[in-house]
């Protein structure tokens, strides 16, 4: 299977994180940037106000792909298998997170909770809805 897809980025962060690391070493839950909205898809985010989270998806644009078993960077420990870790270096960098929506300006995004680098490409933004809580969960290796 030899597919190829284009993925062209909506906006872009702007965060106090220059490299992996300080997001890492940071208490990402508490940090606050803003994601840029390009002009062209400005309108697509009308009716965004009333949600207090937002799912962000981006392209780790400074990851490199390099094996499938990784030390995950919290419990460094064992190594894991990639898809059952956060861990950035993937086959395809795709990130996905959170954030809590604190204001919206026009085409700017403030959110609280920014674990992405400064100049990170943001592919997609959706509503977090209650559909997205899953209750019961189980937490596997990390339990």
């Amino acid at each position: 299977m030899n597919n190829s897809y284009k993925v062209k980025p909506i906006g872009i962060v702007h965060s106090s994180f220059k490299t992996g690391k300080e997001v890492i070493n940071s208490k990402t839950n508490e940090n606050v940037g803003e994601i840029e909205i390009f002009k062209e898809y400005e309108d697509g985010l009308s009716d965004l106000g009333g949600f207090s989270h937002i799912v962000v998806i981006f392209w780790m644009h400074k990851s490199s792909f390099r094996s499938l078993k990784v030390q995950p960077i919290y419990h460094p420990e064992k190594l894991r298998g990639v898809f059952a870790t956060r861990h950035p270096d993937r086959p395809n960098p795709l990130g996905i997170t959170i954030v809590e929506l604190l204001e919206r300006k026009g085409n700017i995004l403030k959110v609280k909770g920014v674990d992405m680098i400064d100049g990170t490409p943001i592919l997609d933004i959706k509503p977090y809805t209650k559909r997205d809580q899953k209750v019961p969960a189980e937490f596997g290796w990390l339990e």
